[in-house]
């Protein structure tokens, strides 16, 4: 594996090894003496990380002393751990910053409500529901537009702090839903999490750790790239995340080179590696790109992707979604500013900076892994702006219907092949790539 996927790897199995046991908050506890300082004792480590390498030495103008000592007043009456966990992640929410959060400790479970959702436009809408789950048993469909989650209304700017909320910091055994289906009907429903009880590493030598590979197997095998041919007109290439190696990068402009044109699915990536960016900016371009200027607390630097040896030179559609975040971002952009293509979908995330994750741990006979994602530079484009909290508006706003989500149908691949010359039907264009259920 790439080395950045063994350092995700990595952290994932010490924290599944010796993870801290919690339950659900509703489930929890009183919090022990114990508990309480571990957890100031976590945020005293994360809020100097914070101080020490944030890339604005002045914060945004937060008072971060002020900031730590109400977090710290507020653990201390703290009922129950998740809640103290909690306050920690406040403390750096407050500096309203898309790549600086708390990175609690794992917990002892897998917790799954059996349905994804998200934003299309400005409205929320259920996208897929696991087979045989309560989210499915309890008729939550795909198309239903979600109208509450537990009595918040889901926003842009609050989706993402509710998922977070409710199945990271504070998992709940159960959402409170308000939907709406696509013939305007509203109902109320309950839907139960999965709970189950992660299997811990005890024997490194043993059948555990074989399980460990296994997951991190599977991790990588839904996170490939894929590709759908429509004959030798068009390429759709599939790119879930920014975590490939150069080598990789080379086959991916390989294979576009044999199509006349090319679609880049950008939907759903959250992006990721800045090597992988630049490896694929570099196979678009027949000339060396500027993507940016990174400036952190000490300088501004380029960010340059060197041209490719022998680049795709066809017509180029990039796709995206409010989901699509980051590097992602950065590379719609970059299309949009330099005309190499059309960016068609939806207004992206905002969620552009470039930061670092700082892996703590605490505690002697039992070790517990926690730690905090930094953000150590701004990226500005070479049109003076960041893309921070601004995101990426496409050159044509396209997002499925509520109807075409109940059919689980792709008008919006559909409409790039058409624009590219290429007759694909929404059917057609929603079997391109079958969605994959991860394991429960």
């Amino acid at each position: 594996m790439p080395a950045k996927k063994i350092a995700v790897f990595l952290f994932a199995f010490l924290s599944c090894f010796i993870s801290l046991t919690t339950t659900v908050c509703s489930q929890q506890p009183p919090l022990s003496n114990l508990e309480r300082d571990r957890a100031l004792g976590m945020l005293q480590v994360v809020s100097n990380e914070v101080r020490n390498h944030y890339y604005d030495q002045k914060l945004h103008g937060v008072d971060w002393d002020a900031k730590v000592a109400e977090a710290r007043q507020k653990i201390d009456h703290a009922t129950s751990f998740n809640m103290a966990m909690s306050h920690i992640a406040a403390a750096l929410d407050a500096l309203n910053d898309s790549h600086t959060f708390f990175l609690p400790p794992q917990h002892a479970y897998r917790h799954d409500f059996g349905w994804q959702y998200q934003m299309f436009g400005d409205r929320c809408f259920v996208t897929r529901v696991r087979p045989n789950s309560d989210a499915s048993a309890k008729g939550v469909k795909s198309g239903d537009e979600v109208l509450t989650i537990n009595g918040y209304a889901p926003t842009r700017d609050s989706l993402w702090k509710l998922q977070f909320m409710f199945s990271v910091l504070r998992p709940q055994p159960e959402l409170q839903l308000g939907l709406r289906d696509p013939s305007g009907s509203q109902r109320q429903v309950a839907v139960a999490a999965n709970m189950r009880a992660k299997k811990r590493v005890t024997d490194l030598t043993g059948a555990d750790i074989f399980d460990l590979i296994r997951e991190g197997e599977t991790e990588e095998h839904l996170m490939r790239a894929r590709y759908a041919e429509f004959g030798d007109d068009l390429l759709v290439l599939k790119v879930p995340e920014f975590s490939f190696s150069p080598s990789e990068v080379d086959s991916m402009i390989g294979k576009a080179r044999k199509h006349k044109n090319l679609i880049m699915d950008l939907r759903g990536n959250p992006g990721g590696a800045v090597e992988t960016l630049k490896g694929l900016v570099g196979g678009l371009f027949e000339k060396e790109i500027k993507i940016g200027d990174r400036v952190s607390r000490k300088d501004a630097k380029p960010l340059i992707a060197k041209a490719s040896r022998n680049p795709f030179g066809g017509k180029l559609v990039v796709l995206v979604d409010s989901r699509s975040a980051s590097a992602a971002e950065l590379l719609a952009r970059i299309v949009q500013v330099e005309k190499r293509g059309l960016v068609l979908g939806d207004h992206t995330s905002g969620s552009v900076m470039e930061a670092r994750h700082y892996n703590e741990q605490m505690g002697t006979d039992t070790l517990i892994f926690y730690g905090a994602s930094v953000t150590d530079a701004d990226l500005i484009m070479t049109d003076g702006n960041s893309l921070e909290h601004r995101g990426v508006i496409p050159d044509e706003i396209l997002v499925p219907s509520a109807a075409a989500l109940a059919r689980g149908l792709d008008p919006v691949l559909a409409r790039a092949a058409e624009v590219l010359g290429v007759k694909v039907t929404p059917e057609d264009a929603s079997k391109a790539f079958p969605y994959e259920w991860p394991p429960e």
